[in-house]
């Protein structure tokens, strides 16, 4: 997807913007409109100090990272995909394409339904715009043949759940009941049933959680045995020149991008910290081993470098662990 400038802004004028920040470093966010400060006085004697987690490269109590992680994205919902193209290089669209024929829904059973159950149940974690969930949809009717598969995309901000809901208009399951759309945290789904999903994704969604291992435990217990979780995610770029050269773009281009093509340069800027910040390879396949999945393999597939990983984890079935 190209990218295309404002109206009033000239071709010329972006490629100038965009050669000038190639040639600066990193771009530091020091003072971004969309933080919420935070309680800088210790607490009363006798009272723990709030537990912190990182919002980017910032330290920030856990109660306010939601808050800001919910005004990042209901900042950038309307260009989601724009964030998306500049964040892989424009190749996300790729990836998700070889995520979801990599799951292959609606093919052979997947977890130990009943063999009166039809389709797969399928829970899309911040995954508020659709992307994933119409793909799913899609791959298991035309290559599965499979009319029954039903996606729940959830998703914590209300904004990406409209923008979800509107793109669904354009698609054969926009009234459809397999397709629906949750508010929901993924650190806590108490609507979803135990034992219940055959199959849980989160595409680059899941570095924005608070509390990563919480999010791991709740896909282990709504997953049924058998279940999948899978997870496509920015991840660590394996070769440190072509790392040096991914890191010269995202933290000298893609924030002034943000700025010029959708006014919104702090939300960019969160977004490339967040990718920096979220555990290598090894580590995340370590956190789903320790939520107590089955790791296939070496745990993981690099994309693109390491750019992006797809993270898979089998919720053992009873007597087959």
């Amino acid at each position: 997807m190209n990218v295309a400038a404002p109206k009033l802004l000239a071709k010329s004028q972006l490629l100038q913007s965009v050669r000038i920040a190639a040639k600066r470093g990193p771009y530091r966010c020091f003072s971004c409109s969309i933080h919420v400060q935070q309680q800088t006085t210790p607490p009363p004697s006798g009272q723990d100090a709030p537990r912190t987690t990182h919002f980017g490269f910032e330290t920030v109590a856990e109660a306010l990272k939601e808050h800001k992680v919910s005004a990042v994205f209901s900042s950038v919902a309307s260009s989601y995909d724009t964030m998306n193209d500049l964040m892989s290089l424009g190749i996300h669209r790729l990836w998700k394409d070889h995520f979801v024929r990599n799951l292959n829904p609606g093919s052979n059973p997947l977890t130990t339904r009943s063999p009166d159950s039809q389709g797969w149940n399928i829970l899309d974690i911040a995954g508020g715009t659709g992307d994933v969930a119409f793909r799913m949809l899609d791959h298991a009717s035309t290559i599965n043949n499979d009319a029954h598969t039903r996606v729940t995309v959830a998703d914590i901000n209300p904004n990406m759940l409209a923008e979800g809901r509107k793109r669904a208009l354009a698609t054969p399951y926009a009234r459809s009941p397999r397709l629906s759309f949750m508010e929901a945290n993924a650190e806590h789904l108490p609507t979803i049933p135990d034992n219940s999903i055959d199959l849980y994704t989160v595409a680059f969604g899941i570095r924005n959680f608070t509390n990563k291992d919480a999010a791991l435990r709740e896909a282990f217990r709504v997953l049924k045995p058998g279940g999948v979780f899978a997870c496509l995610e920015f991840s660590k770029v394996n070769s440190s020149l072509f790392d040096a050269v991914y890191k010269r773009w995202s933290f000298g281009v893609i924030p002034l991008i943000g700025q010029l093509v959708a006014g919104d340069r702090d939300s960019y800027q969160y977004l490339v910290e967040s990718i920096e910040r979220f555990p290598s390879q090894t580590e995340f396949r370590d956190m789903i081993k320790n939520a107590g999945f089955l790791v296939p393999g070496q745990g993981w597939e690099d994309l693109t470098g390491g750019i992006a990983a797809i993270h898979k984890g089998v919720k053992p079935i009873e007597g087959h662990t």
